[in-house]
């Protein structure tokens, strides 16, 4: 055995790396989430076939640790329309929910994607999509235009501050290249 083979060095991480993650929050900040009653929550899983008192993931039957967006709230980098409701979220595990990202669910689902229910081959698949397909189909959702309800103005200002913001960590990342080269090259053992 090669004991280098052990050893994995951790992902450097970068300031721009976090670009994704400054939008999904100028996004994440101006959507609504609208709190189930107990009478959608039991439909929901009813609908699901997913039992209260053990959830399972929608998407692969593994344990559940969180509630996924059927229909992404961001894609290109601006809101989608679609909000965090029950008509949007499904119980999922956190596999499924990393590698589904920003994905429709269908899409996803039967794709190559790393992690997804496809590639791992989850048994009873075809089952689990027409539960998730009744579900999409429970309540005709349409996207909200976010936009008009806000107004222009306010609207543009909103994805200024975000552009801002980026171009400022663009700015970062550059000083954060110099100081990292600098102290690789003067570090010594």
């Amino acid at each position: 055995m090669n004991i280098l083979s052990v050893f994995k060095m951790p992902k450097p991480v970068s300031i721009m790396a976090r670009t994704s993650s400054i939008t999904n929050a100028f996004v994440n900040g101006i959507i609504p989430c609208i709190i189930p009653t107990e009478e959608e929550l039991i439909k929901s899983l009813r609908i699901l076939e997913l039992n209260p008192e053990d959830l399972k993931c929608a998407y692969c039957g593994d344990k559940s640790t969180e509630w996924d967006h059927l229909r992404p709230l961001v894609k290109n980098k601006r809101p989608t329309g679609y909000i965090s409701e029950i008509y949007n979220l499904v119980p999922a595990c956190g596999k499924c929910n990393q590698s589904k990202g920003n994905k429709y669910w269908r899409d996803w689902i039967l794709s190559d994607a790393k992690l997804s229910p496809k590639k791992r081959k989850v048994s009873n698949l075809e089952e689990k999509i027409q539960n998730l397909d009744k579900y999409e189909k429970w309540k005709e959702l349409n996207p909200i235009n976010l936009e008009e309800i806000v107004g222009s103005q306010l609207w543009q200002q909103h994805w200024k501050n975000c552009e801002e913001l980026h171009k400022k960590m663009n700015e970062y990342q550059s000083i954060s290249n110099q100081l990292k080269e600098k102290i690789q090259s003067n570090y010594r053992r």
